[in-house]
C-alpha cells in the first residue's frame, strides 16, 4: 500500500481549558489539493500549525511521507526531536500565513534567497538564479529589487509564496492567504495558487473562498468547534454536502 504524503491521526490540541482540536484525522496523497473550510474559531489554522509542528499536538500524531513529525523512536517509546532536527523536518512543509511577514529591510530577491542561503547553505549565485525563476513563476520577477513597503498586499503575498517555494517543500500549507488583502487583490493571489495546484504541488488551503475551493481543490474538510464534521470531493460543495451544518454554512457563504 502506498504511504500517504501527509497524514494526521487523532490530532488534539487545547489552550488551557479550551479544546481547539478534537481528534482530527485525515490523509492526503502527493499532488492532491485539500481545502479546509469552516467558521472562524473552528480550529482550521491551529490544525495547520500542528501539521508543521509550530504547535505541538497534545495527542495524536502527524506523519509526512510515513515519517513521524516532531518525534523520534527512543527506547520503548518516543521523545521530542531537538530544535535543529525539528526545524529540518519543518522545512519539508512550506507555510504561507495570513500576514506576509516579509523582512522590511530586504529587497524581494533578498527575502526569497535568505533561507536557501542561510539555512540550506546554497551558493549565493545559484540561490539568486533559482529565486528569479520562482519570482517569475509568481509574476514578481520585475519587482526583485523592490522593498516590501513598495509593494501592494497582493504583491507581498506572492513574494511570501515565492519564499516558501524557494525551500523546495514537499507540500505547501496556506493559512487564509487572502484574508488580509483588499478585494481587488485577492484574484492575483488565488491565480498563483491555482497555477501551483495545476502544476501538481501538494497543497492544504485554509480558506473562506468557497467558490475557489470548489474549483481548485480535489477534496474539502469541513470543521466546526474543533471537530472534523465532513470531508469529501469538492463537487459536494455545490450544496450536495451531507452534514446539516456543512449545508447551513454553504448556504450562507455561496
Amino acid at each position: 500500500m502506498p504511504v500517504p504524503l501527509l497524514a494526521a491521526v487523532g490530532v488534539s490540541k487545547s489552550f488551557g481549558a479550551h479544546e481547539v482540536l478534537k481528534s482530527i484525522s485525515f490523509e492526503m496523497e502527493r499532488g492532491e489539493a485539500i481545502c479546509i473550510l469552516g467558521p472562524s474559531g473552528s480550529g482550521k489554522s491551529t490544525l495547520l500549525r500542528c501539521i508543521n509542528m509550530l504547535e505541538r499536538p497534545d495527542a495524536g500524531a502527524v506523519f509526512l511521507d510515513g515519517e513521524l513529525m516532531g518525534y523520534t523512536p527512543y527506547r520503548d517509546g518516543i521523545r521530542e526531536l531537538s530544535d535543529r532536527l525539528e526545524a529540518r523536518q519543518r522545512r519539508r512543509l512550506g507555510m504561507v500565513f495570513q500576514q506576509f511577514n516579509l523582512f522590511p529591510h530586504m529587497t524581494v530577491l533578498e527575502n526569497v534567497t535568505e533561507a536557501p542561503i542561510g539555512v540550506l547553505g546554497r551558493r549565493k549565485d545559484l540561490a539568486r538564479m533559482d529565486a528569479m525563476a520562482i519570482l517569475d513563476r509568481v509574476g514578481m520577477a520585475g519587482k526583485a529589487r523592490a522593498f516590501p513597503a513598495q509593494l501592494s498586499g497582493g504583491q507581498q503575498q506572492r513574494v511570501a509564496i515565492a519564499r516558501a517555494l524557494a525551500m523546495n517543500p514537499e507540500a505547501l500549507l496556506f493559512d487564509e492567504p487572502t484574508s488580509a488583502l483588499d478585494p481587488e487583490m485577492v484574484s492575483e493571489v488565488l491565480q498563483v495558487i491555482r497555477d501551483l495546484v495545476r502544476d501538481g504541488m501538494t497543497t492544504v488551503i485554509v480558506t473562506h473562498e468557497v467558490g475557489f475551493a470548489r474549483e481548485v481543490c480535489d477534496r474539502f474538510l469541513f470543521m466546526e468547534d474543533g471537530e472534523l464534521l465532513e470531508e469529501g470531493p469538492s463537487s459536494m460543495l455545490n450544496q450536495n454536502a451531507t452534514h446539516p451544518r456543512t449545508r447551513e454554512f454553504l448556504a450562507k457563504v455561496l
